[in-house]
């Protein structure tokens, strides 16, 4: 008995902690307008492992791309140290203070893949920092396009970034020998302001649809009451229409013409977004092709997708890392702070240079380009624009 009543006391702190966060949510009303800045600072994170070297050049792109707004000091480039994993693992931090505050004095973040250690890797089993940066800076949205012209799919998912499963995902509570419960949290405001994000984009680009998945044929009710709160917000955007699919079929048939007749914006939990971003992702070229942006009323951060690639350290290989997920990364970051033409121009050319008429070829194999090599080609190809 003394088991179960230590597991309800961890639980009703647990429940304590979420009540203050609603209550911040609900004051959290003001959005940065990025119109009205003066100068916007750009914090570089470059990440561990094949992170550093895609991140110098997807500079590379981003200097190409705003060079008179760069020597203007218009948008400064701050590269933040610290986060790298023998910093983190050293200090028994995921997120170093220090690290965390010089972040918070930037308006975004460029951010390369970071090391999440698993077991029988050398490193102390430290939280994701990934999570902490999303949970710290209020990144409620994650917003992952996908294009697969030859399928006619032109996608753009709106992942809840903070609950479901992953919010408490290093709080679950060990009851006994034979008992682990883990859990899943919703909130009517987190939900409410995924949707909000979903269709707003919609209307704003034209979007006719918007599609939720979930599992609620099983899990009632926290993702009964997900779908509840989309289609509340949704009586805001008439125009818009709303559809359902169930995520196990969401990855088994996203290609089936039939199945994803309509779709265009779809809003889902956070650990269902995981999985079907990276599936969609893997239609789309792999996960090297895919970008994500990480969107919040006051902070974004945009990124690559995949993983830090240590096959590719280890067996010396480092240098013919695929740098487009973190190119388009860049993309999509110019697009929120105000450059929707720059962002227009980079994918037109990633088009180009991977699609249309690929004269140099990413492989990761040393018989094809090297990452500086097709970087060169995407920024020559800009020039020719």
């Amino acid at each position: 008995m003394e088991s179960i009543e230590l597991a309800k006391q961890k639980f009703g702190e647990l429940i304590a902690e979420e009540y203050q966060r609603i209550e911040r949510m609900k004051a959290d009303n003001e959005v940065k307008d990025f119109s009205k800045m003066e100068k916007i600072v750009v914090g570089i994170l470059p990440g561990d492992g094949i992170g550093p070297i895609i991140m110098e050049q997807a500079i590379r792109v981003l200097k190409t791309l705003m060079k008179e707004e760069v020597a203007s000091g218009r948008i400064v480039l701050r590269p933040i140290e610290g986060m790298t994993i023998e910093n983190r693992a050293a200090r028994l931090q995921s997120l170093p203070d220090e690290v965390f505050e010089e972040i918070r004095q930037c308006d975004v973040l460029l951010k390369g893949p970071m090391v999440t250690p698993r077991a029988g890797d050398p490193w102390p089993n430290l939280v994701s920092a990934n999570s902490l940066l999303r949970r710290g800076l209020e990144l409620f949205a994650a917003v992952r396009p996908i294009r697969i012209p030859e399928k006619n799919i032109d996608w753009t998912f709106f992942r809840e970034n903070i609950e479901g499963e992953y919010i408490w995902g290093n709080k679950g509570i060990q009851v006994n020998e034979d008992l682990a419960v883990d859990f899943k949290v919703q909130t009517k405001q987190g939900s409410e302001r995924i949707a909000r994000a979903a269709f707003e984009f919609a209307r704003k680009n034209g979007k006719k649809n918007v599609t939720i998945v979930t599992k609620a044929n099983i899990v009632k009710l926290a993702d009964g009451n997900f779908i509840k709160a989309v289609r509340k917000v949704g009586e805001e955007y008439p125009e818009i229409e709303i559809q359902e699919r169930l995520v196990d079929a969401m990855c088994a048939k996203m290609l089936d013409p039939e199945f994803n007749k309509g779709i265009e914006v779809i809003v889902l939990p956070n650990l269902y977004g995981d999985i079907v971003t990276d599936v969609a992702a893997e239609h789309q070229g792999g996960l090297g092709t895919a970008s994500s942006s990480n969107l919040g009323n006051k902070y974004a951060m945009f990124e690559a997708i995949h993983g830090t690639a240590p096959y590719l350290i280890s067996h010396g290989r480092g240098e013919y890392a695929d740098p487009c997920s973190l190119i388009r990364a860049v993309g999509m970051l110019l697009a929120h702070i105000g450059y929707g033409d720059r962002k227009k121009k980079l994918d037109e050319a990633l088009d180009i240079c991977t699609i249309t008429e690929r004269r140099v070829v990413l492989t990761t194999m040393p018989e094809d380009a090297s990452t500086i090599e097709f970087t060169d080609y995407v920024i020559e190809t800009l020039e020719k624009m």
